[in-house]
């Protein structure tokens, strides 16, 4: 793109900006929810919520299976830090 289109998309700049933030912001999310060490935490936090009663066998075996998916995801990808942050 030349000159003249770099000064007629002048006025979009805070746009651009703030779209490229926000990809930012999306991909650090992501990384996080698909940390093998973030998803091994939440499992072990479920079983303790199960153990002390807090949780029904059901939802248990519900959210088990939807953080074992998150993790397969996670291993298959292989593109996690593993480092729980």
């Amino acid at each position: 793109m030349g000159l003249i289109g770099e000064v007629l998309l002048l006025p979009f700049a805070p746009v651009r900006g703030s779209a490229w933030a926000i990809r930012q912001v999306l991909r650090e999310a992501e990384r996080i929810y698909y940390d093998p060490a973030t998803v091994r935490a939440e499992l072990a936090r479920l079983e303790e919520q199960l153990e002390a009663g807090e949780i029904t066998e059901e939802e248990f075996d519900r959210r088990e299976d939807e953080l074992l998916d998150r993790l397969e995801t996670a291993l298959s990808s292989g593109t996690t830090t593993g480092n729980g942050t």
